[in-house]
């Protein structure tokens, strides 16, 4: 059982790692476009919605594929008051109910919430509301189970690490 769970935590953390270091590449995105974007307006007084929009879509992967490589990474925002003075067993189980009874849940409603809207979404082809925008929202609203799904699935990498802390088995 315990190398079953070592496995899965090493696979599924493997594949948030590869998500993470993948779209961290669209934060220099972002600032080429945003440099371009700024050079051309107040340059030479063009500017393109597209291109404008093209910022937002890629903070918005960033953010929603990113998240659960910045949860492999435990660099995620936590209310810390007694966590960080606990001990590896203390903490194992803070992270275990913690993912059992709020990350998973959580992440289960969001997948499940998110569904109907992006599938409404593909059947429209949803594009921007404004003229000259870019004709992929229902693309960019695809990243929402995308975001849940992961979260899923590190939730589960970090419930196998927790619980083979419990156990006593050394981490990976």
């Amino acid at each position: 059982m315990a190398s079953f769970l070592r496995r899965l935590a090493t696979s599924i953390d493997a594949l948030n790692e590869w998500i993470g270091r993948t779209v961290a590449w669209l934060t220099l995105g972002m600032v080429v476009v945003t440099f371009l974007v700024v050079v051309l307006r107040y340059g030479f007084d063009v500017g393109w919605i597209a291109m404008q929009e093209s910022v937002t879509y890629m903070h918005a992967l960033v953010f929603m594929a990113g998240s659960a490589y910045t949860l492999k990474h435990n660099e995620h925002v936590r209310v810390d008051i007694f966590y960080r003075e606990l001990g590896p067993i203390a903490k194992a189980w803070v992270n275990l109910i913690g993912t059992l009874v709020l990350l998973l849940p959580a992440s289960g409603y969001v997948l499940w919430i998110s569904w109907d809207y992006v599938v409404s979404a593909w059947a429209l082809l949803e594009g921007s509301r404004e003229a000259g925008g870019l004709p992929l929202v229902f693309l960019l609203k695809s990243f929402i189970p995308l975001l849940a799904g992961t979260l899923v699935l590190q939730g589960l990498a970090l419930a196998a690490d927790s619980l083979l802390a419990i156990l006593g088995h050394a981490k990976r």
